[in-house]
């Protein structure tokens, strides 16, 4: 069995690179430097959203099924630098050459993930392998929107149209899965200068919970498992996330009523 590994990530302005780039002085605290982006950001493009290479790595939330286990865990530990969360996770693609899925991880989560990389000096070599390594990468790698070792779930099933595309807190509970749970992506920046990393790690892991879940129902539409194999992995993930005793796990199976 190829290990599938499911990933999100959630990020903060880059108040440093912003204060760089824009010549801000130094003793401007990181709470003025993002409002006086985002009035630039709202003036220029009608909102605040920043451009990619201008979102900060906060938490990285990866769930690893491999053929015995199920594994659902934010990458590093609390205190841990960027470089050191996009390292640990492009490490661990190196070591397990996983099936990556995620949800609109083509679209926001991996050009984040590349900027950042880049900006750091992460080596990701297996990530970036068009094929010269190995020459089956070369019909079927990370990079190919088309290609399918990286699965963007929400970019494949709007038929890579994005006036179709769907958020995931709405088809995780049209499925009969709990969706987003705490708080939104909105909400991380706020969280984070509250000193509230922890609950942002959370709910970053029920996020990707989420997307394994709306990922076997994906695998049964398309004839990959049988009825009775989707029932049998759904109970699997139960029975996984009822063995944790953190509160997120018990707040995420309280919120998934039984089909």
């Amino acid at each position: 069995m190829t290990p599938v590994l499911v990933f999100d990530i959630e990020t903060v302005p880059d108040t440093a690179g912003i204060r760089r780039l824009s010549g801000l002085p130094a003793e401007l605290d990181d709470a003025a430097v993002r409002d006086w982006f985002a009035q630039q950001r709202r003036a220029a493009t009608g909102g605040d959203f920043p451009p990619h290479y201008l979102h900060k790595v906060v938490a990285i939330g990866c769930a690893l099924r491999t053929a015995g286990d199920l594994k659902v865990w934010s990458v590093g530990e609390l205190a841990d630098p960027e470089s050191e969360l996009i390292r640990r996770f492009f490490d661990g693609i190196e070591r397990f050459t996983p099936q990556l899925v995620s949800w609109n991880g083509g679209g926001f989560d991996l050009p984040v993930l590349n900027h950042r990389a880049l900006i750091h000096g992460v080596v990701a070599q297996k990530y970036w392998d068009w094929g010269d390594d190995d020459r089956d990468f070369k019909w079927n790698s990370y990079l190919g929107r088309y290609h399918t070792r990286h699965l963007d779930l929400m970019d494949v099933l709007a038929m890579y149209q994005p006036r179709a595309n769907a958020p995931l807190d709405a088809m995780a509970q049209l499925a009969g899965f709990p969706g987003k749970l705490g708080m939104d992506g909105s909400e991380v920046a706020a969280a984070v200068a509250r000193g509230e990393l922890a609950r942002v790690r959370d709910y970053c892991e029920t996020d990707v919970l989420n997307t394994y879940l709306v990922y076997q129902r994906f695998r049964l539409m398309r004839g990959e498992i049988a009825a009775g194999e989707y029932a049998q992995e759904i109970a699997f993930v139960r029975e996984k996330i009822g063995a944790l005793p953190a509160p997120h796990w018990k707040a995420f199976l309280a919120a998934w009523q039984p089909a």
